[in-house]
């Protein structure tokens, strides 16, 4: 019973919340929205935007070593990769054998669910904030690698992401 009151309390609550705010944000009236002159939409931190690669500032690479794991998984096979021997490897300076080559993501084909993250090994690939990514051209919603990488270092400031295998415990 009182759950059900405590339930109803918070709707009436939200409610009154909603008809002082706008719900909707409007877009710019003109037709580029490239060329937008409003700020973009806020979003929460728990917000899952499309995918992007993660870079290992302390050995100056990508965190992904392209093992396939994410692509395997995928319910929408929106994505590719191929790998290479990692020259830092051969130098000593890092620890990872095989590295991404390239990396290609179809975000008109990605539903966003997430898999990818869950299931790889290396923490290279997080759900960014990036969501408004539309583009005119039919094929325009393919990113490569280094778009990849620039959406990831972009998360990274901005969330100052650790990977979850070097977070204090």
């Amino acid at each position: 019973m009182w759950n059900s009151v405590k339930g109803m309390f918070i709707t009436l609550l939200s409610s009154a919340k909603g008809l002082k705010e706008p719900v909707t944000r409007q877009y710019p009236a003109t037709g580029n929205l490239l060329q937008r002159e409003e700020a973009p939409t806020p979003v929460q931190d728990r917000f899952m935007g499309f995918p992007a690669l993660t870079w290992d500032e302390e050995v100056g690479e990508p965190y992904c070593t392209s093992c396939m794991v994410c692509i395997r998984h995928c319910p929408t096979q929106c994505m590719s990769a191929t790998m290479q021997d990692n020259p830092l490897q051969a130098e000593g300076k890092s620890t990872r054998r095989k590295i991404v080559e390239s990396f290609e993501i179809n975000l008109n084909r990605c539903i966003l669910c997430g898999i990818c993250v869950e299931w790889c090994n290396f923490d290279a690939i997080v759900m960014s904030h990036e969501h408004e990514m539309s583009t005119f051209a039919r094929n325009g919603d393919r990113v490569d690698l280094p778009e990849l990488l620039e959406l990831g270092w972009k998360h990274q400031q901005e969330t100052d992401w650790i990977p979850p295998t070097k977070r204090a415990k």
